[in-house]
């Protein structure tokens, strides 16, 4: 293995990975206020920090917090950020420390002035390309891969930012919707196989950019269409212009953003999550019936899988689990042990919905089994007779590199498991999952590919991207037997 790396790296690049929403202004005069409006709407991407940065085309006025959108920021720190053009960015980092430090955006000084930058994503090289900087006299100031690109443009021969960008997206890899802004151009970048999600809307004469469409409609605005994979937006004096800084792209967005982690309201890839949801929810019970009385999903993401499976079985739907909402996802608490605390306050089962019934109860996956036994003691201690799990997706056996909270193979129940035994450690009478063709149908959008052009590493370890040493597990190390490569 070339170069070498130590403790400390891998669990710094722990501390890298991370799960965002970011949304860009240009051209507006309410730009803060707006910003501020769509980070509320991303708010499911991130609860851990936000920040808005804004510029007046001479200089720039942020404000960074830990928390929520609406406990970092109240009317005197809309107040104090000025300009038309902005950008802003929740946050919340899958494993390790959660520091300030590391909220987004992130703001520079370099030889041509400032530059902010947000990103959602994961970048798959960082370790790499940090651990090169660094020897060439690179100091970093967080633990966020997104500063890894910051120094990337800052080292580039290039004086012209958009040429510094480009090359900076020649050396990265991963996944990644970016956000980049100078004082006076906003740049929107997306990687080569589209990993994350990323929608270019309208308001008035003014342009947006949101990780999400669901924010478009909070703000009033018109959704566009979706930012191309290996495609470049730039946003200026001059209008906007659209490039591919690569034309090496294959499309894998991530089929977690339709299963768990998008907003229903949301649009990705011209697919609404809700409807897709359904289908989910419907293909499962075409697969995997069971004779029950009752069928109910574990709020918010099952919801709409669930009424999928009651409208194609038969089964009547029921509420029969209730979300305390002032409690935040235990799927992105940092630690095992605030996740499972976190689901004794978040749910509880409704007595008289499941009482003395067959309960058919749908979620969107299993990861590390904990929360679903959880929910399964929940409803047998509420008198459920019978609880027949069954889940919208495929097992999920193999880490995620790209964002999403499942960093680690030895914490995936499913890689160590057999069905039949996670049936007995949730404590389930019954246990299905749908199966991989049965999941891409229902998702829909026909692809060039034998994945429909999404990414399904997660379920069958076919990643789209390099995956690198130091991001794996001990287990996964031996198993792929993949060593890292010089970057740079």
């Amino acid at each position: 293995m070339e170069g070498g790396h130590s403790v400390f790296d891998e669990t710094l690049l722990d501390k890298m990975s991370e799960e965002c929403g970011v949304f860009g202004v240009y051209h507006h005069t309410e730009t803060p206020q707006l910003i501020y409006y769509g980070l509320q709407a991303l708010q499911h991407r991130g609860q851990e920090s936000a920040g808005i940065v804004s510029s007046n085309h001479e200089f720039f006025t942020y404000h960074h917090g830990m928390g929520l959108v609406t406990e970092v920021f109240h009317q005197q720190e809309i107040n104090r950020l000025n300009g038309m053009m902005g950008i802003g960015h929740v946050r919340y980092s899958t494993t390790g420390e959660s520091k300030l430090q590391n909220a987004q955006p992130l703001v520079f000084k370099y030889r041509n002035g400032e530059i902010a930058i947000a990103t959602n994503g994961n970048l798959t090289n960082a370790m790499q390309i940090r651990n090169q900087l660094e020897r060439q006299g690179s100091i970093f100031q967080t633990t966020s891969d997104t500063e890894v690109i910051a120094h990337l443009i800052a080292k580039s021969m290039y004086d012209d930012i958009e040429q510094a960008v480009k090359e900076a997206l020649s050396v990265i890899k991963g996944a990644y919707a970016l956000l980049i802004m100078t004082n006076d151009k906003l740049i929107a970048a997306l990687d080569s196989n589209g990993l994350r999600p990323l929608s270019l809307g309208k308001l008035e004469h003014s342009y947006l950019l949101s990780s999400e469409t669901c924010a478009f409609d909070t703000v009033g605005a018109t959704t566009i269409r979706d930012i191309e994979p290996g495609e470049m937006l730039v946003f200026d004096k001059d209008g906007i212009r659209s490039e591919h800084f690569t034309v090496q792209t294959r499309r894998a967005i991530c089929s977690f953003e339709y299963i768990y982690f998008a907003r229903p309201d949301s649009d990705i890839g011209g697919i609404n999550v809700h409807l897709a949801r359904k289908r989910l929810g419907k293909k499962l019970a075409e697969e995997h019936p069971v004779e029950a009385d009752v069928v109910t999903g574990v709020p918010d993401s099952s919801i709409s899988a669930s009424i999928g499976y009651a409208e194609a079985s038969g089964i009547p739907y029921e509420l029969g689990l209730i979300k305390n909402r002032y409690i935040a996802r235990t799927f992105i608490q940092p630690s095992q042990e605030l996740r499972e605390k976190g689901v004794k306050m978040k749910l509880s089962a409704v007595r008289k919905v499941v009482d003395g019934k067959r309960v058919v109860m749908i979620d969107d996956s299993i990861v590390r089994g904990t929360t679903s036994k959880r929910i399964v003691q929940l409803l047998k201690e509420a008198g459920a007779k019978e609880v027949h799990v069954r889940i919208s997706s495929p097992p999920v056996k193999n880490p995620c590199y790209y964002g999403i909270d499942t960093s680690s193979r030895e914490e995936l129940i499913a890689a160590a498991k057999t069905i039949e035994e996670m049936k007995d450690f949730i404590g389930a009478d019954s246990l299905a999952f749908l199966s991989m063709s049965g999941m891409l149908e229902a998702i829909g959008r026909q692809g060039d590919d034998v994945n429909h052009g999404y990414c399904v590493a997660c379920f069958n370890a076919e990643y789209p991207t390099e995956v690198y040493q130091s991001q794996q597990s001990k287990t996964d190390k031996v198993r792929w037997g993949i060593e890292d490569e010089p970057i740079l």
